[in-house]
């Protein structure tokens, strides 16, 4: 059996305990809320890290793909231009052709008794001229029917 003085230190050596295991878990639970805490901002830190790259990627590839549709509407739009201005010499040197080798021919007559009144407009290139001439007709007579 015990003594007075040993269930006393027993009890006390009890309590003693008790109370550090206490100390003890309340220090291990606030350490563990902490560290959860600390986790979550880490985590945090890192998504937004994470989306920022993400966006900044993004970004450049935009620029990118915008850029080389600058440069591809730029190069079809020269060589639209260049096919433009050729194709106007072209005309150009077709329109002076056709209107220094091929002229044209318009008129009318009309004729009236014994006589043809013909009218003419010739036009070769540029220069146009305008030809009116009245010319008698031959009639034969009609002997005797």
């Amino acid at each position: 059996m015990m003594t007075r003085q040993e269930a006393v230190v027993s009890i006390q050596a009890w309590w003693r305990s008790t109370l550090v295991r206490r100390t003890l878990l309340h220090a291990a639970l606030r350490a563990s809320i902490i560290q959860r805490w600390w986790r979550q901002v880490l985590a945090l830190q890192r998504e937004k890290r994470r989306l920022a790259t993400l966006d900044l990627y993004v970004r450049k590839e935009w620029a990118v793909v915008r850029l080389q549709s600058w440069v591809r509407m730029w190069c079809v739009r020269l060589r639209y231009c260049r096919l433009l201005h050729a194709a106007r010499i072209i005309q150009g040197y077709w329109r002076w052709h056709n209107c220094h080798t091929r002229g044209f021919l318009q008129g009318h007559y009309d004729i009236k008794e014994n006589e043809l009144n013909l009218q003419l407009e010739i036009s070769l290139g540029p220069q146009i001229c305008k030809v009116q001439q009245s010319t008698s007709l031959p009639i034969k007579e009609q002997s005797g029917l």
